[in-house]
């Protein structure tokens, strides 16, 4: 053990020396595959005056990549501002650099998380007189409870969604001049609330990339608080497989007929599409020894959760139903890709 463990230290070391000049503290995860690329989903409200923006990243445990949520967070003092981690190459691996607040935007990557941070800097609002200016074009902010606002528009040159700097398919950009001068600054890591946040979706087994595909449940939350409460429920709450979840959905199909809500139409379309599900999910197990992997069953999950909203809009449309020209489900790109 003490032997993997100086090897290890002696490969990090050497990536190190050949990652993309960048802040090198905080650098204590290396990884041999690329993090997942960056979802797509909407910034929650602002909670009010002195909340700033932290976008959500992919971190790594030992179960793998989890999804770490978008928050509002407390600054840990007036006039600092957040420079977000970031993923990037170096000696053959992946190297995680943490992220620290600071007076001025460091080096991220190049990586546009969105919402202000397109890849250098930060375009979403800054400190006037002790005060933090939002700008509205970027943020989801409601004048009611946030009063200090301005409307400029940001034009992003990078709109792809890579997590990663350097390698292999990664966003090439190197930290620039005035970037290099905000990495020897005077950094303060993390607050404590947000070290709780991360901690929270580290034991969120819904935020692996194995389990979600790389399309977390919760990619963002209003605040830290409302995010633990919701992993909380996730870590009580049983696990539910497939079967349990075709059952359920079988059950709905039926009170939907009974009650009249759905039609013959829309229930041979439902049918049709558990068909298929199961299908593919026994023709996997067949190829896996009887079991599912972590692609797979996410995979089988997302196309359970379109029939699930399906089944929820035919059972709210009576009123309308003489007149429905839809579609016959959602499933027939999924069913062409495999």
């Amino acid at each position: 053990m003490r032997f993997l463990g100086s090897v290890r230290k002696i490969v990090v070391a050497g990536a190190l020396m050949l990652a993309p000049v960048a802040s090198f503290a905080g650098i204590f995860i290396s990884v041999g595959i690329a993090p997942p690329a960056l979802p797509v989903y909407t910034q929650p409200l602002c909670p009010g005056d002195g909340y700033l923006w932290t976008p959500g990243y992919w971190a790594y445990g030992p179960a793998g990549y989890y999804w770490v949520p978008g928050v509002w967070v407390r600054p840990p003092q007036i006039g600092f501002l957040w420079t977000p981690g970031y993923w990037g190459w170096g000696g053959g691996r992946y190297l995680f650099h943490e992220g620290y607040w600071g007076s001025h935007i460091g080096f991220y990557g190049g990586v546009n998380y969105g919402f202000g941070y397109g890849g250098s800097g930060y375009e979403g609002g800054y400190w006037n007189h002790g005060v933090f200016a939002y700008n509205r074009s970027v943020n989801n902010i409601n004048v009611t409870n946030v009063h200090n606002v301005y409307n400029r528009t940001v034009v992003v040159n990078n709109v792809n969604r890579v997590s990663y700097n350097g390698g292999n398919g990664g966003v090439q950009v190197r930290a620039s001049v005035r970037e290099q001068a905000a990495i020897r600054e005077q950094h303060v890591n993390a607050t404590g609330e947000q070290q709780t946040h991360f901690q929270a979706a580290r034991a969120d087994r819904s935020q692996l990339a194995s389990v979600n595909g790389g399309h977390p449940q919760m990619a963002a939350a209003r605040t830290s608080n409302d995010y633990r409460s919701v992993s909380q429920q996730h870590a009580t709450s049983q696990p539910i497989t497939e079967r349990d979840r075709a059952a359920n959905q079988q059950a709905r199909v039926a009170n939907g007929v009974k009650s009249g809500q759905m039609t013959a139409r829309e229930t041979g379309n439902v049918e049709g599409r558990e068909a298929s599900i199961n299908h593919q999910a026994n023709a996997d197990r067949a190829a896996n020894g009887g079991r599912l992997t972590p692609q797979e069953h996410a995979q089988v999950n997302q196309r359970q959760n379109n029939v699930s909203r399906s089944i929820a809009n035919d059972k709210h449309n009576a009123p309308v139903q003489h007149q429905e020209t839809r579609p016959q489900g959602h499933e027939g790109g999924e069913r062409a890709r495999r």
